[in-house]
C-alpha cells in the first residue's frame, strides 16, 4: 500500500511538474486557434468545419476547442476550458485577438481601397486571361508537372497552383474549396509585401537603405548603427527567438503583443551589424513601425500598400491584417487569392512596371536578390534565393515569396516564368525541386 501511495504521488508530482511548464502553451494554442478561424472565415471566406477539421488538425493546436459566432463575427478557443482567446473582426483589418484591455465598440481607421475594374485580360487586369497557346510549350508535360504538384495528396497537401508565362496565364488547379478567387493567407510572403513598400519609397526619394533605423531608444547604444538595409537583410544583430514550437520571441509578439512593432525594437544587440543572419519576424514588424513612420497620420500609412501598387497592380482580394495598435503585421498576415499572389511576382518579373508605370526600380530587383552575407546564398532582402543552390536541378536566379506551411510565390527570369503554389505542407514534404524542375522541362 506504501509502495502504491508513493507511485500514485510522484505521478500526481509529475503531471503537475507537465502541466506546471506546459500552462502558458495553452495560451499561444488558443490564441493561433481563434486568430486561424477567425480571419479563415471572415476573410478566407471558408466554411468554419473545414478550418477546424483540416487547418487546425496539427500538433498541439489540435488540442483546442473552437467556436465560431456567425452574429458577432468572432471566433473564440480554449484549451480544456483554460486559456480562451478571442478574435474579432474589424472590417479592412482583418481579425485580431483581443485582450481584456480592447474597448468593445472602439472606432478604428480602415483603409481606403481603389477597385476600379481594369479592363485589361488577366493578370494586367480583371478581364478573361487571353486563351494563349505556346509552341515552344510541351503541355503534356505541363500536366504531369501539375499532377506531380497534386500527387498523394494527403501527404503534400497542395491546395492551389498557378502558373504564369510570359505575362499569360499557363495553367491552374484548385482543389475542393478553393477557386480563382479564394483569398489564402500568405504567412511570411507577407514579408516580401512590406519591403516592396520600401522600394516603392525609394523611388519616390523618401529613404534609402543604407539610413540609420529611426529608432530613439537606439541613439545612445550599439544599435544606433543599425540600418534599413541591415533590418531588410535580417542581420541587424539584434537578438530574437524564432521558434513556433514553443514560448518564444516569434510566439509571443504573433498572440500576445498589442504593438508588435515594438518586440524586435526592444531586443539587446548580440553581435555587430552583418555579423549574423537571424531570420527574425520581429525585424518585419518593426519595419512596419518604421514605415508608419513615414507618414503624418494613421490613414496615410494604411492607405500606403494599397494605393502605392496592391490596388495599381489589380490585387483587390489582397488584404493585410493589423495588429491592436493599428500597426500592418507585415511578417505574418497577408493575405489573397492565388491569382493575385501571382500578379506580385508578375510585378518582380516585370522589375517593378505595371500597365506603363514603374512602381519601383529595376535596381530594387537586383538588391532583394543579392545575397545576405552569412545566408548561405538563401536570403537577400526580405526574399528568398537559390543562389546557394538549395534546389540544385533550377537556376540559381531563382528567387521567392516563402511562408509557412508551403506558400510559395517563385520568380523565375530565365524562364519568364512566375508560380504560385498554396498548401499546408512545405518542402520537402512538397518536394519544391522535384515538382518546379518538372515544370521547367515543359518550357524552353
Amino acid at each position: 500500500m506504501k509502495i502504491f501511495k508513493r507511485v500514485l504521488l510522484l505521478l500526481i508530482l509529475v503531471v503537475g511538474i507537465v502541466f506546471y511548464i506546459n500552462y502558458p502553451k495553452l495560451n499561444m494554442i488558443s490564441g493561433y486557434a481563434a486568430k486561424y478561424l477567425a480571419s479563415s472565415v471572415l476573410v478566407g471566406n471558408r466554411e468554419p468545419e473545414s478550418v477546424v477539421a483540416n487547418d487546425l488538425d496539427m500538433p498541439l493546436v489540435r488540442l483546442a476547442t473552437t467556436a465560431y459566432n456567425i452574429e458577432e463575427a468572432s471566433a473564440s478557443a480554449s484549451v480544456y476550458g483554460l486559456m480562451g482567446r478571442k478574435a474579432i473582426d474589424r472590417q479592412g483589418l482583418g481579425t485580431v485577438l483581443v485582450n481584456r484591455h480592447y474597448p468593445e465598440g472602439e472606432i478604428y481607421i480602415q483603409p481606403q481601397r481603389d477597385t476600379t475594374f481594369i479592363t485589361k485580360p488577366y493578370p494586367y487586369g480583371h478581364l478573361k486571361p487571353k486563351d494563349t497557346v505556346f509552341s515552344e510549350v510541351d503541355y503534356e508535360q505541363l500536366q504531369k508537372a501539375v499532377a506531380l504538384a497534386f500527387d498523394d495528396n494527403e501527404v503534400q497537401k497542395t491546395r492551389t497552383l498557378l502558373v504564369l508565362y510570359k505575362g499569360h496565364l499557363l495553367t491552374e488547379k484548385y482543389v475542393d474549396g478553393f477557386t480563382k478567387d479564394t483569398p489564402v493567407l500568405g504567412w511570411s510572403m507577407t514579408k516580401s509585401i512590406l519591403a516592396t513598400c520600401f522600394g516603392i519609397l525609394e523611388k519616390q526619394g523618401k529613404l534609402e537603405m543604407n539610413w540609420p533605423a529611426p529608432i530613439p531608444e537606439w541613439k545612445n547604444d550599439e544599435r544606433k548603427k543599425i540600418t534599413l538595409n541591415h533590418l531588410l537583410r535580417m542581420q541587424s544583430g539584434l537578438e530574437w527567438n524564432e521558434d513556433y514550437t514553443t514560448i518564444s520571441d516569434a510566439t509571443s509578439m504573433l498572440f500576445l503583443e498589442s504593438d508588435m512593432t515594438k518586440s524586435q525594437r526592444n531586443k539587446n544587440a548580440i553581435a555587430k551589424p552583418t555579423e549574423v543572419w537571424n531570420y527574425s519576424s520581429g525585424t518585419t514588424n518593426l519595419l512596419s513601425g518604421i514605415l508608419r513612420q513615414q507618414f503624418r497620420t494613421q490613414s496615410e500609412y494604411l492607405d500606403f500598400p494599397y494605393e502605392a501598387f496592391i490596388d495599381k497592380i489589380g490585387a483587390y482580394t489582397m488584404l493585410l491584417e493589423a495588429d491592436l495598435g493599428g500597426n500592418y503585421v507585415g511578417s505574418s498576415y497577408g493575405w489573397a487569392s492565388t491569382r493575385d499572389w501571382a500578379k506580385v511576382g508578375q510585378l518582380y518579373l516585370n522589375k517593378g512596371r505595371w500597365n506603363g508605370e514603374e512602381l519601383f526600380n529595376d535596381d530594387w530587383v537586383n538588391y532583394i536578390t543579392t545575397p545576405t552575407q552569412f545566408s548561405e546564398g538563401r536570403y537577400g532582402a526580405h526574399f528568398w534565393l537559390n543562389s546557394g543552390g538549395i534546389y540544385p536541378d533550377l537556376p540559381k536566379t531563382l528567387y521567392s515569396m516563402n511562408g509557412f506551411q508551403g506558400q510559395y510565390v517563385f520568380i523565375i527570369p530565365s524562364k519568364d516564368l512566375v508560380v504560385v503554389r498554396t498548401g499546408l505542407a512545405e518542402n520537402p514534404i512538397f518536394d519544391v525541386n522535384r515538382f518546379l524542375s518538372a515544370l521547367l522541362k515543359a518550357t524552353p
